[in-house]
């Protein structure tokens, strides 16, 4: 199946593009200089050319502070960006799988959140990322949408890779301790991806949307501590860090965070027959990934 993957080279795309190749698919990655979102016509421009049987789109404006300011540009990629994605390929009748966000959600709940749960962004960044979700879906009837939370890998820049960068220079760090949620390894948000265009492939898809992230809820603070600790086991660094833990309001940001945004993953594991590993499994691999690269 040949692949068009917007994004195609950052932390969720990279991942995908080796895995969806290594299992046989012809797969274009476009980056920010191949396809601006920020411009709907080299959006449209990229699919006419390459005329792919599936698109999935991994770009997105995740800068959630900065884009307290650069409305505009946010809006741009989260949203224009996408409705002209969906409109393409909608004229085309190609399915496209586009990743979303748990910041749609305002963080009120009390249980994990389903599908149907309302929508109630807090920031520029969920409110943009929504308005995309609702575009697609409305020009676009062959979409799956994955919302996801807390998203880590191998390549890019993410929550781990900071806390280490972090322990280089610190030995205590405080942390947010009140917000819930799931922390995702990329290569679990590509199992999925690839299970769906099987699925997608043998015609037997269930359109709409759906939850995607790890098994397993814990705060930024237990999260920051189990990184930690797992480095140190494997070498990656040589001290203890202590880990405070803070309430959201000793940690003020531009762009509020929901505080629970758990997502409930059960439809999207019915759908694909699978089982989301627990997002511990997802961080011992990517340590064990820099510890092999950092020899």
């Amino acid at each position: 199946m040949k692949i068009l993957v917007f994004g195609g080279k950052g932390q969720l795309g990279t991942h995908l593009v080796n895995e969806a190749s290594s299992a046989g698919h012809s797969t274009i990655a476009m980056d920010r200089d191949d396809a601006d979102f920020s411009n709907p016509q080299s959006i449209e421009k990229a699919i006419c050319e390459n005329n792919p049987d599936i698109v999935i789109n991994c770009c997105a404006y995740t800068a959630v502070d900065k884009a307290e300011e650069e409305t505009e540009l946010a809006d741009a990629v989260n949203h224009l960006g996408v409705l002209a994605l969906a409109k393409a390929t909608g004229q085309r009748s190609i399915p496209v799988i586009h990743i979303s966000t748990d910041y749609v959600y305002s963080g009120q709940s009390e249980a994990p959140y389903v599908e149907t749960a309302a929508t109630a962004p807090l920031s520029v960044y969920g409110k943009t990322k929504l308005a995309g979700d609702l575009a697609l879906a409305d020009n676009n009837p062959k979409h799956v949408i994955l919302r996801t939370s807390w998203v880590f890998g191998e390549f890019g820049n993410n929550f781990v890779k900071t806390m280490l960068r972090l322990a280089e220079t610190r030995d205590e760090l405080n942390v947010v301790a009140d917000q819930k949620g799931k922390p995702t390894y990329t290569g679990d948000i590509v199992a999925a991806i690839l299970a769906t265009i099987k699925k997608i492939q043998a015609g037997d898809i269930n359109w709409g949307i759906y939850h995607c992230s790890s098994a397993g809820e814990t705060t930024w603070c237990e999260f920051a501590q189990a990184i930690f600790e797992q480095a140190k086991a494997k070498g990656l660094i040589d001290k203890t860090m202590n880990v405070h833990p803070i309430p959201t309001s000793q940690y003020p940001t531009p762009a509020p965070r929901p505080l629970y945004s758990v997502l409930d993953t059960g439809k999207l594991e019915a759908e694909l027959n699978m089982t989301l590993p627990n997002w511990q499994l997802g961080l011992e691999k990517l340590l064990d990934y820099l510890q092999t690269e950092n020899g």
